[in-house]
């Protein structure tokens, strides 16, 4: 695919040069979403497990890519199930009595049916991923992704798609370790408070608005790789905008792109 003009005035630079923005600070650390990010997981991946949690609970529901997509406003699979049916009507197999216990119980036999989707290599990572992620583990660049999922989901896709080595260089800050899930900047600045980061040495890669947000609210720089559901999106506020980071390093998202994106998050 082609690169925009912009994109590629970026990457030109010399291999050789500092990770450094001009007269700014040093890249320090990469943060990355996770669906639609890594791999776009949502229409292919959490869209079935939900739907094939429901057929094993026998629950008569079926989220196609439509309502699917609309869902991915909320954030969070346990508040998805919730919003969904708080609109349409709640199934008569989920009574209100003991509600949360049945959505925690779905939400956790989804991830178990997304975790085998992943171990049998129905959901491959997004062009450019390892090359940034080799890249960034080479110039000493630290790494972590931090989404709304459930943490051992997130953790199973990093390891069996990237494998164990690349792995163990990645912090996870996921699922419900924050009290305020996305477009709330909570689990950004976890991740800064606990890995010790200068927020303006960070540069955060997301896919939808509502991470944007959350980009934008943390005050760290962000870049957006459109995934197949967010491509119409707003995403004011982003400092770089691409279809994909691309596996070609001459043309794609590189670490010296991302270094000149760095600086105040809102400016």
């Amino acid at each position: 695919r082609a690169s925009s003009p912009l994109l590629r005035a970026m990457v030109e630079n010399d291999a050789s040069s500092p990770l450094r923005a001009t007269d700014g600070p040093p890249l320090e650390a990469i943060l990355f979403d996770c669906d639609g990010v890594l791999a776009d997981t949502e229409r292919d991946g959490h869209r079935i497990a939900f739907n094939a949690a429901f057929g094993e609970s026998g629950i008569e529901e079926e989220w196609d890519e439509g309502r699917y997509g609309k869902l991915l406003e909320v954030g969070g699979g346990k508040e998805r199930m919730t919003a969904h049916w708080n609109e349409v009507g709640w199934p008569a197999e989920i009574p209100e009595e003991g509600r949360s216990d049945k959505i925690m119980s779905l939400h956790l036999q989804k991830t178990d049916i997304f975790m085998k989707l992943i171990d049998e290599g129905e959901i491959p990572l997004r062009p450019g991923v390892l090359r940034i992620v080799d890249d960034a583990i080479s110039a000493g660049v630290r790494l972590a992704v931090c989404s709304t999922s459930n943490e051992k989901a997130v953790s199973n896709l990093v390891s069996t798609l990237m494998g164990p080595y690349r792995a163990s260089k990645f912090r996870v800050f996921a699922g419900d370790m924050v009290k305020k899930k996305k477009p709330a900047p909570d689990v950004y600045l976890m991740a800064v408070e606990e890995m010790g980061l200068d927020k303006d040495g960070c540069v955060i890669i997301e896919d939808s608005h509502i991470g944007v947000g959350a980009a934008v609210a943390a005050r760290i720089s962000c870049l957006v790789t459109k995934s197949s559901y967010t491509a119409g999106e707003d995403f004011t506020g982003a400092k770089m905008i691409v279809d994909e980071l691309g596996d070609d390093a001459d043309t794609g998202v590189g670490l010296e792109t991302l270094s000149s994106l760095l600086g105040n998050g809102d400016d």
